[in-house]
């Protein structure tokens, strides 16, 4: 049995998930297996992928269903009691699994943890700014304010899905976001304050690129979180707080363009879940 399975989705990357998975294969810690969930390509990828085929195990979906159910496949497909995931249009640098694994023999309590990241913006290194700077252990309340994990500098143990559940399919971005409220709500994410991940972005395939108003789907995450009945009344309250916030940016924001009666029902949605919450 590997120690950690790396799950690789990819749609139309046949040259970037060859980059990715050779980030791996270069990895100073051998004790891995490779998943790369082809979600429906229609470009070269197969082809690309064919050199790699003894090394890595590859699935295919015939139809696109996105990378919530292509992460999911992985999930059910792994066979260690570590999962990594690896977004194709990302790297890692050579020692990302060994120190990760390191720091979880060190501290066997673990079970999410992440490291910092190298920032590539249109082929240009950038800096993050102070509020996407990562907190570490408990970071509930700082994670319902922005997405602070990165799917591809974490490792996550198996049984942890288990308990707070799979990505949640129905979500056509901010999927991650949904997961972490989900861990950081019960468990701790450490951070290792270390760049071991090259994440690219700016590039048209992106899902945040794709999608306008992300944050209906941070408000529908938090909303859901809610109604789970799962939080403190210390997270609850936090919860609300950020939901309300949430709410009346994006609610101000549609009535500014004209949509007013979808800006009606995010600014009354906070109060309407109030009430409800204390029949």
């Amino acid at each position: 049995m590997p120690r950690v399975s790396v799950i690789i989705p990819t749609f139309n990357r046949s040259k970037k998930v060859v980059r990715a998975i050779e980030s791996v294969l270069t990895q100073s810690l051998k004790d891995f297996e490779i998943i790369v969930v082809d979600d429906g390509s229609v470009d070269n990828t197969a082809k690309a992928l064919s050199k790699y085929m003894s090394l890595i195990k590859y699935i295919r979906q015939p139809v696109n269903k996105g990378v919530s159910a292509a992460r999911n496949i992985g999930i059910k497909s792994a066979t260690s009691p570590w999962i990594a995931f690896l977004d194709s249009d990302d790297y890692w640098l050579k020692e990302k699994l060994y120190v990760q694994m390191e720091f979880i023999n060190k501290n066997p309590d673990t079970v999410a943890c992440q490291t910092e990241e190298i920032w590539i913006r249109n082929g240009r290194r950038v800096n993050p700014k102070n509020k996407h700077k990562k907190p570490s252990e408990n970071i509930f309340k700082e994670s319902l304010k922005l997405c602070l994990v990165s799917p591809s500098s974490v490792i996550l143990k198996e049984s942890l899905f288990k308990d707070v559940g799979l990505f949640d399919e129905t979500f056509p971005a901010a999927e991650d976001y949904d997961l972490w409220l989900r861990i950081s709500c019960r468990y701790p994410i450490y951070l290792i304050d270390k760049g071991l991940v090259v994440k690219e972005g700016g590039h048209a395939d992106q899902l945040s690129q794709r999608f306008s108003g992300m944050d209906r789907f941070r408000i529908r995450a938090i909303v859901k979180l809610i109604k789970s009945g799962i939080l403190s009344s210390d997270q609850k309250r936090a919860a609300m707080e950020e939901l309300s916030i949430k709410c009346r940016i994006y609610g101000e924001g549609c009535i500014k363009r004209g949509k007013m009666e979808e800006g009606d029902l995010y600014l009354s949605l906070p109060e309407r879940l109030d009430s409800n919450s204390m029949q």
